[in-house]
């Protein structure tokens, strides 16, 4: 019984999500058009992630370590396990952001719309990809929008699952840059919705977020990214209530 519910909630999740998509689309597609609108875009996505969270019956619990400064520009660092993890990023978020993710979201309907403008795709495996990724990333950063990117690089197949790998990326754009992470344990999402829901289901609750306090990356230098790449692991992990 509880696994046809959570299937049945699954569905529901997926038409509050198209619903409110296509009730604020002609928003996202104004102020998609310009990159000086991107603060604009940034409330909207914002908008459309509380209210497909509050109508699916799932809300969030943010605690954080320390103040966070948001008139500084950050890279935020979470770990990835579920869908549900872009709708906290967003509404965690208090400056303006994007997110760089796989470029399969490009084929996708309703993401296509934000990485075909605000938020950057790359292709895995692709040095080539990554390069040209990471190369706009850092112009927007310069430009004082903070990057989400998500150094695990994937949802696995475990279930429960652990914390992968991170890739170097953000790392050695941090240290370069000279930007400070943010890391984020995102705790208990995939219980909610594990990866997009298709094995699992959705179960409505109370999201569990953790901010860690800010790294300071000016300390690091190119041969440290190494060991940036661990504290940060560890932060996140420190939090985690599934397996490493």
């Amino acid at each position: 019984m509880k696994r046809i519910l959570s299937r049945c909630f699954l569905h529901y999740y997926h038409f509050v999500v198209l619903l409110f998509f296509v009730l604020l689309l002609p928003f996202f597609y104004f102020f998609s058009r310009k990159e000086s609108r991107y603060p604009q875009f940034n409330k909207v996505r914002k908008l459309w992630a509380f209210l497909t969270s509050a109508f699916s019956g799932v809300f969030y619990q943010f605690e954080f370590e320390s103040d966070i400064d948001w008139n500084k520009t950050y890279i935020i660092c979470p770990n990835h396990a579920s869908n549900l993890d872009i709708s906290a990023i967003s509404l965690m978020m208090n400056n303006n952001f994007f997110f760089l993710g796989k470029e399969e979201l490009l084929s996708n309907p309703v993401m296509a719309l934000f990485f075909k403008t605000i938020d950057i795709p790359v292709k895995r495996d692709s040095k080539i990809s990554a390069f040209k990724a990471f190369k706009k990333s850092a112009k927007r950063l310069e430009n004082s929008m903070s990057l989400v990117i998500f150094p695990e690089g994937l949802i696995g197949n475990e279930y429960p699952p652990i914390l992968h790998e991170f890739k170097n990326g953000p790392f050695k754009l941090a240290i370069n840059h000279k930007i400070e992470i943010l890391p984020v344990t995102i705790i208990n999402n995939w219980k909610l919705l594990w990866d997009d829901g298709k094995i699992s289901g959705f179960n409505p609750g109370f999201s569990k977020v953790y901010i860690h306090k800010p790294i300071d990356c000016s300390v690091f230098n190119e041969q440290d990214e190494e060991t940036l790449k661990d504290l940060v692991y560890q932060k996140i992990a420190s939090k985690l209530e599934y397996k490493l």
